[in-house]
């Protein structure tokens, strides 16, 4: 009876701040009570283990799904948006992996991190990656080999596509099962994130929590960039004015409330509205808005980018340009299947970091550390990702009418 008042209590309780209250636990204990972190650490344990057992899983399940129950025909007046959104997501793919290599991030990480082999060029990275493709797809799930895993997953989708209507909605229903599963780990973040921060304060000391703030300086700098800088440019080459009243409105109506929903998904009433406002086509911006909040997702392929790259140079690899424009563009395809949960562009983190040749144990920590820098890491992204959804509309449709 009494755990009733404490689930009700944590109900009402937001996962950010459930976080944060985590993540100042955590560092108290590691600075008041260090010998009790030994036995806390294991709740980080714990949580990374969870995420390398269902990220493979969700991975499979959810591109399999979304591909399996893809609906052809869009109007073709949609291409023009769809096409922004493609550039979007790998400019900003880029400004992250320029700004991860100007302002390198490395990160404090335990034992398992160590022992990675990196790879001697772009051709040992482009062989390495077509013989994870192939990979036995039970072999692939074991081992978490992500890239096999998605290669495996887009041939089964494209199979199944053809298959009945029973076929397709099984694995629709399995999607929405497994996003369940990945909804009750993350809410368990808290937990894990007080074990990880107080384990890795305790032996690292201010070192980690300055890797930390690096780290999220260097995301929300790319992020910030893209918005003010990357976007506008995008924009002007379509309507060919001044793009920064457009900017700072979408900005203000529409990622300012992303920023505290944290769900692009939860925002697609309110760019709906303000596309009204802004008097574009219904018939475009109805379809387009939905879609970008699925596949616009450029604040994901910086978060992918960025996470990657800080495991990259943890682990001392080097990487060529060759390697580094490859990066580019699996960020920017991992970023478009980022799943619709919170955090869920740090699930794909190890699918860019088998690219390097890093084992899933370094990918977890990486993203462990994702969820400890989330509390403002997610919602920067989603505004960046809710707020393009209804500028890139906005830009094709205005650029139409001038045609």
């Amino acid at each position: 009876m009494i755990l009733n008042p404490l689930v009700q209590l944590l109900g009402r309780t937001s996962l950010v701040l459930q976080i944060a209250i985590g993540l100042v636990a955590g560092i108290a204990l590691a600075l008041l009570f260090p010998q009790a972190t030994d036995e806390v650490g294991f709740l980080g344990t714990l949580f990374i283990a969870a995420l390398k057992a269902v990220a493979p899983v969700l991975v499979f399940i959810l591109v399999t799904s979304a591909i399996a129950n893809h609906k052809p025909g869009q109007p073709t007046h949609i291409r023009p948006i769809l096409l922004l959104y493609v550039i979007g997501t790998l400019a900003a793919a880029m400004v992250a992996v320029v700004a991860s290599s100007l302002w390198p991030s490395t990160l404090v990480l335990q034992d398992a991190a160590t022992g990675t082999t990196p790879p001697g060029g772009i051709a040992e990275v482009l062989k390495t990656l077509a013989l994870n493709v192939v990979d036995n797809p039970v072999n692939a799930l074991l081992r978490g080999n992500f890239v096999g895993i998605l290669a495996w997953a887009i041939g089964l989708g494209i199979a199944v596509r053809h298959g009945s209507d029973t076929t397709r909605a099984i694995f629709a229903d399995l999607a929405h099962g497994v996003t369940l599963i990945v909804r009750v780990v993350i809410r368990c973040a808290p937990l894990g994130i007080f074990g990880l921060v107080a384990t890795t304060f305790a032996d690292a000391g201010i070192k980690a929590l300055a890797g930390y703030a690096h780290l999220l300086a260097v995301l929300v700098g790319c992020m910030l960039f893209v918005a003010l800088v990357v976007n506008p440019l995008i924009v002007f080459s379509q309507i060919r004015r001044n793009p920064y009243p457009l900017v700072f409105t979408c900005l203000r109506e529409s990622g300012l409330t992303a920023f505290f929903t944290r769900s692009s998904a939860a925002n697609v009433p309110v760019n709906l509205q303000l596309a009204e406002r802004l008097g574009l086509h219904e018939d475009t911006y109805s379809v387009s808005i939905p879609l970008g909040a699925t596949i616009n997702m450029a604040g994901a392929a910086i978060t992918i980018s960025v996470l990657t790259l800080a495991a990259v140079h943890t682990q001392g690899i080097v990487v060529d340009i060759p390697t580094a424009l490859l990066l580019c563009v699996i960020s920017a395809v991992c970023a478009c299947g980022a799943s619709g949960v919170a955090g869920g562009s740090l699930l794909l983190i190890p699918l860019a970091c088998g690219l390097f040749g890093i084992p899933s144990d370094v990918a977890m920590q990486v993203v462990a550390i994702g969820f400890i820098i989330g509390i403002l890491q997610d919602s920067a992204e989603t505004a960046l990702n809710s707020s393009t959804d209804v500028l890139f509309t906005a830009a094709a449709c205005l650029a139409r009418d001038k045609n």
